[in-house]
């Protein structure tokens, strides 16, 4: 297909072992050959001309507003020289060369084990059982969607939204997911071990969920509905006065504007937003967004091997920016916290279990661990629990990796931030 103009990466893809961070590459648009989802930016009186013409789909201001239109008004709308146009581009999605992070079949009907080794090392607790906390807390969990009837999930969800369809920007009480992944993501942040006592346990499972669908069943979605999911749950958490969480284990190698103000503006709101550091390590520098923006948490992956006395980053981790190493502040790009993250077992989509591999498995032990602090001290606002969580991981240095070294550094970021036991 032809190469298209885009707005830097808008479309993007899970951030797991399955499927890598944005490598650029044009795929073909999800809606048809013969669509396009495009961002009219320009000036007020332009922008109604074109609203009445084309429609809208989502309206942000002072950013523009986007719409669909074939291929005949996309070719009319690049000749308008009155507004810009940009086309909401699909990027493609890449493998990792690795059994443990493929996407395969559930495991069956229970868990090979109840509390996987990553909720183990996040309680620091090897004889682990079960697990606690998160009362009072939602995490919003924007994804592939989640199966909210999966037994260790049933009767957590109490948003269930759907921002993918074509036709409506967002449908409530549908959240189908035929991927696995977002399903996977929310078990280890609040599973509660089922009622017959044979499920698995994620980090928090007294939270309450917010399953957004944000990314189609091939795991890839566009910027503007991700951005609108993420306005969504800081409005939602105003007006419900809730203490609320944001989990995303998605990402793109390039920033989006929308994306980006999207985060800023939920967090202004009182809303922690933590996100998938990705998985293009170990090189440097390689941080995808929105995990690499300042107001997001980015969460490196450990994988269950134990190197000089710690856990070790995997390789597949993205890394942050060496120069800033040691200096224990967030900037833009800098790997913040270190979570489980690789062969991590949890709820799958056709209600059984999968152990799949990627950043995006380390994000929600994060999300969990965060949900499980605010409980416990519900006088903290979002910054001083994300201070909480960065004096946390400062106590579990990880020393072990490419790139990891005592104190801040551009692999693991402040350290492994577990539960004080």
């Amino acid at each position: 297909m032809k190469k298209r103009r885009a707005i830097g990466s808008a479309v993007l893809s899970l951030a797991m072992g399955v499927s890598l961070f944005a490598t650029g590459a044009i795929a073909k648009q999800p809606e048809s050959q013969d669509s396009f989802r495009v961002l009219i930016q320009g000036t007020n009186s332009e922008k109604a001309k074109v609203k009445d013409h084309y429609g809208v789909r989502l309206d942000f201001g002072t950013e523009g507003f986007t719409t669909t239109v074939n291929g005949n008004q996309y070719q009319a709308l690049l000749k308008n020289k009155n507004i810009n146009i940009s086309e909401v581009s699909e990027v493609t999605l890449d493998y990792m060369k690795e059994a443990a992070a493929k996407p395969g079949g559930s495991t069956g009907s229970g868990p090979s084990d109840r509390t996987p080794w990553g909720i183990e090392a996040i309680y620091n607790n090897s004889s682990i059982q079960a697990t606690s906390g998160g009362n009072g807390v939602t995490v919003a969990v924007l994804d592939t969607g989640v199966n909210i009837n999966h037994k260790d999930l049933v009767g957590q969800a109490e948003q269930c939204k759907d921002f993918t369809q074509r036709t409506a920007p967002l449908v409530n009480n549908i959240c189908t997911d035929k991927n696995g992944h977002g399903t996977h993501v929310a078990g280890s942040v609040l599973a509660h071990g089922g009622s017959d006592n044979t499920g698995i346990y994620g980090v928090a499972p007294e939270a309450d969920l917010w399953a957004y669908k944000v990314l189609n069943d091939r795991g890839s979605g566009y910027s503007d509905d991700i951005a609108n999911a993420i306005r969504h749950v800081a409005d939602e958490a105003t007006r419900t006065n809730t203490k609320v969480i944001i989990s995303m284990s998605l990402g793109s190698s390039s920033k989006d504007s929308l994306i980006a103000s999207a985060v800023d503006y939920a967090y202004g709101k009182g809303v922690l937003v933590v996100a998938a550091a990705g998985n293009d390590g170990p090189t440097a520098n390689t941080i995808g967004y929105p995990g690499a923006l300042p107001n997001a948490i980015a969460v490196a992956a450990l994988e269950n091997v134990q190197q000089n006395g710690t856990y070790r980053v995997a390789d597949f981790s993205s890394r942050g920016n060496p120069d800033t190493d040691g200096d224990y502040v967030i900037g833009e790009r800098d790997v913040e916290i270190s979570a489980p993250g690789r062969a991590i077992e949890s709820t799958w989509s056709d209600g059984a279990y999968n152990t799949i591999s990627g950043t995006s498995m380390a994000t929600p032990h994060v999300s969990g661990l965060a949900a499980k602090i605010w409980a416990a001290n519900p006088t903290l606002n979002n910054v001083t629990l994300r201070q909480n969580l960065q004096a946390n991981a400062k106590k579990y240095d990880v020393l072990s990796g490419t790139g990891a070294a005592s104190g801040d550094d551009y692999a693991s970021g402040f350290g492994f931030a577990r539960v004080n036991q």
